[in-house]
């Protein structure tokens, strides 16, 4: 008997637009997305990402998170942030900061705009390990540094993989420099799974209630993390015919329900649009 999901729907407010495949790191124990140098920006062209926003107010979404891979790296990056002011809605820009063009500085001071980041310790070799770039650490903690001085919201999230991981002195490190910060543990998902497939007791438990992922191929996930709960394609069909599915429903349903009430930092999802600026949210196996 197939189960349906029976909990409340809630309106769409919160959607990640996953743009690009493409990444300077490739994060080689952790990247829920496969993302990497060698990756592509998928199948949906901008101007399907345009018809996606287009589509969105209606379904009371307020706020879109552009993210990746690295999202900064499509040719029309700052044309579809611009894209979803002009429709009114708020923008997180999810990125690496290991890279920022003088052009993406102006758009993250917009005050529409936001800026989340992950970072992973004070130590830059151990660092630089976890996202498999040397280097990655100065460009990232100096850009961090930037986005204070400019004024730009920013936001970071540390992924604690244990093993002696400096999460906790990362911690210090990023809220010393006035930084919101939330730790989150690396979940079981894409590389992180270890060539294992994922389970849904590895996510949060609020995975596509209120929130939805787009890929770039166009299938609709739960959530950017929850990838593997990915239904439909909105090159095909409607994001809102989508949403009403009974795939969709049944996608859901597959979400373990979580009941405590902390609230999930921006990459535990990254689609955490909360008051609170984050905070931890193990995973339901925990």
């Amino acid at each position: 008997m197939t189960v349906l999901d029976t909990r409340p729907t809630t309106p769409l407010g919160f959607v990640s637009l996953e743009i690009t495949s493409s990444c300077q790191l490739t994060c080689p124990g952790q990247c829920y997305a496969d993302a990497g140098p060698t990756g592509g920006h998928g199948s949906m062209t901008t101007a399907d990402w345009y018809r996606v926003i287009d589509g969105l107010p209606a379904l009371g979404t307020k706020t879109v998170q552009i993210i990746g891979g690295e999202p900064t790296l499509h040719l029309d990056f700052a044309d579809i942030v611009g894209y979803a002011l002009r429709a009114g809605l708020a923008v997180r820009v999810y990125s690496n900061l290991y890279r920022v063009r003088a052009k993406h500085w102006s758009l993250f001071e917009d005050p529409r705009v936001s800026v989340a980041t992950s970072y992973y310790s004070d130590d830059a070799d151990q660092h630089d390990a976890i996202t498999g770039r040397p280097g990655s650490h100065a460009k990232t903690r100096a850009s961090i540094v930037k986005a204070v001085r400019r004024g730009v919201d920013v936001k970071v999230a540390i992924i604690d993989h244990g093993n002696g991981q400096r999460a906790e002195e990362a911690r210090i490190e990023m809220e010393a420099l006035g930084v919101t910060v939330s730790v989150d543990k690396v979940r079981a998902v894409g590389r992180a799974a270890g060539g294992l497939l994922p389970s849904p007791s590895s996510l949060c438990g609020r995975c596509g209630d209120g929130k939805a992922a787009i890929l770039p191929d166009g299938r609709v996930s739960v959530c950017e993390i929850g990838r593997f709960l990915a239904v439909g394609n909105v090159r095909e069909t409607p994001l809102a015919s989508v949403l009403s599915s009974s795939e969709w429903a049944q996608a859901r349903a597959s979400v373990p329900a979580r009941t405590s009430a902390d609230p999930c930092g921006p990459d535990c999802g990254p689609s955490d649009d909360s008051s609170s600026g984050g905070g931890t949210c193990g995973p339901m196996d925990n």
